[in-house]
């Protein structure tokens, strides 16, 4: 089994309160689960308005598979106009890896 996971660090665009960022980020993360079938949330930048880091993990057979799940990810996050991407992060293991 692998586990796959991927962080994306955003600079929103012209939002100005933590309400405004929520309603921004509500349809980005329905689409990502809708998209990649993966556990995706909000993992930090909770209290700024204007930043958030977005967290998707995943789990399947093969990295490949894994792989082609967080190259989806990244391209539907940088294709959104509203948001900057800073960095996106990943991580990959095997269930067996110590």
């Amino acid at each position: 089994m692998w586990i796959g996971w991927i962080e994306f660090d955003l600079l929103l665009g012209d939002v100005h309160s933590l309400k405004q960022k929520r309603g921004a980020l509500r349809p980005v993360l329905a689409e990502l689960r809708r998209a990649t079938e993966a556990s995706v949330a909000e993992v930090g930048d909770h209290d700024l308005h204007r930043r958030a880091a977005i967290g998707v993990g995943v789990v399947a057979a093969d990295a490949g598979r894994v792989g082609e799940v967080l190259d989806r990810a990244e391209r539907l996050v940088a294709a959104h106009p509203e948001f900057t991407l800073l960095s996106a992060r990943r991580g990959l293991r095997r269930s067996d890896d110590d």
